[in-house]
C-alpha cells in the first residue's frame, strides 16, 4: 500500500508540473503582424490613419506614437476620437472623452488580405483579444484593413474600435450605423462572457472567437439557402452547434447563450447578412484563429511538452504493471 501512495503522489506532482506547462503554450501562441510601416507613404493606399483616444495628454500622444511604431508622423494621416465620436457612431448618449485612452494606426490593404490586428500593449489591454477586435470590425464593414492597437495605461480596450470607425470616417469611408452599434455589442457581449470564463479549465479564448465566426456563417448560410432569416429557434440550435464544434459546450452557460442568442439576432437584422464581403473577411479570419490552434501544439511539440506527457503516462502505466510482478 505504501508503494501505490508513493505513485500517487509522484503522479500527482507531475501532473500539475505538466497542467501548469499546458496552461503557458495557449497564452504565447498568438499571431501578430509586421507592423505598419509609416517610413514611406503608400501611393496606392495613401498615409495610415493615426487615431488616438480623446483622453490622452500631449505627452501621452507623443508615447502611444512610439508604441504604435510611427517613425515619422508626417507621412501619418492624425485624428482624435471623442465621446461625440461615440454618440455618432454608436447612439450612445454618455460619450466621455477624458476616458477614451486607447488608441490604434489604420492602413488598408489589398483586396483579399482580410482584418489584420495586432495588440502592441497586451499588458496594457488585457481583456479584448486581436481576434475580438477583429471579429467585431468586420461586422461593423471593416474590411482588408491592418490595425495596430496601443494603450499607455491599462483599459479594458472597447474605445479603441471606436478609433477604427473614425479612421475609415476621416479617410471618406462611411460606415452603417447599425452595424457598427452591433459591432459594439457584440465586442461587449463576448468581452464579458471570456472574463466570466478566465479562470475555466473547459474555456479556451481562441476557440470561442472560432465558435463566433462559425455562428456568423452558419447563420449566412441558412439565410442564403432559406431566403429567410433564423427562427429564435435556429438562432440557438445554430450557437450550441458551433459551441460543441469547437469543445466549448460545458464551458458556457444556458444564460452565456442567452446573451448570444440576443446579440445575434439583431446581426442577423443588419446587412451584415447577406455581405459578400463579410463571407470573405470571416474566411480569412477563421484560417488566423485556427492557425493558432496548430501553432499551440507546434509549441508544444518543440518545448517537447509532448513527449514528456506521452512518457509520463508510459512511466505511470509501468508503475502500475509493477506493483503486481
Amino acid at each position: 500500500m505504501k508503494q501505490v501512495k508513493k505513485i500517487g503522489l509522484t503522479a500527482l506532482a507531475t501532473m500539475s508540473l505538466l497542467g501548469a506547462s499546458l496552461l503557458v503554450v495557449p497564452q504565447s501562441a498568438s499571431a501578430t503582424t509586421n507592423g505598419i510601416d509609416t517610413t514611406v507613404v503608400d501611393e496606392k493606399w495613401g498615409k495610415p490613419t493615426f487615431i488616438y483616444g480623446g483622453g490622452l495628454s500631449e505627452s501621452q500622444i507623443t508615447e502611444t506614437e512610439d508604441l504604435l511604431g510611427i517613425e515619422k508622423p508626417e507621412n501619418v494621416a492624425i485624428g482624435s476620437v471623442s465621446g461625440q465620436d461615440l454618440i455618432n457612431y454608436l447612439g450612445d448618449g454618455s460619450g466621455n472623452t477624458s476616458s477614451m485612452i486607447s488608441s490604434v494606426l489604420v492602413q488598408k490593404q489589398d483586396a483579399g488580405e482580410g482584418v489584420d490586428v495586432e495588440i502592441v500593449t497586451p499588458k496594457n489591454i488585457s481583456q479584448i483579444t486581436q481576434d475580438q477586435y477583429a471579429n467585431a470590425a468586420i461586422t461593423a464593414g471593416v474590411n482588408d484593413v491592418k490595425i495596430v492597437v496601443a494603450s499607455v495605461s491599462k483599459v479594458t480596450g472597447e474605445s479603441a474600435l471606436s478609433g477604427i470607425y473614425k479612421a475609415f470616417d476621416v479617410n471618406g469611408e462611411e460606415l452603417d450605423q447599425e452595424r457598427m452599434e452591433v459591432a459594439q455589442d457584440e465586442l461587449e457581449t463576448t468581452n464579458d462572457i471570456a472574463q466570466e470564463n478566465a479562470d475555466n479549465e473547459e474555456f479556451d479564448t481562441a476557440k470561442f472567437d472560432q465558435a463566433i465566426i462559425d455562428i456568423k456563417q452558419s447563420l449566412a448560410e441558412l439565410k442564403e439557402q432559406q431566403g429567410e432569416l433564423a427562427t429564435k429557434e435556429d438562432v440557438e440550435r445554430i450557437i450550441n452547434e458551433a459551441l460543441e464544434k469547437n469543445n466549448l459546450q460545458n464551458a458556457v452557460t444556458q444564460d452565456q447563450i442567452n446573451q448570444l442568442m440576443a446579440l445575434f439576432e439583431k446581426y442577423q437584422q443588419t446587412s451584415a447578412i447577406d455581405s459578400a464581403e463579410v463571407k470573405e473577411q470571416l474566411k480569412n479570419l477563421s484560417n488566423t484563429v485556427q492557425d493558432k490552434f496548430g501553432d499551440a501544439l507546434k509549441q508544444a511539440e518543440d518545448s517537447g511538452l509532448v513527449d514528456k506527457v506521452g512518457n509520463f503516462f508510459s512511466q505511470i502505466w509501468k508503475a502500475i504493471v509493477g506493483l503486481f510482478n
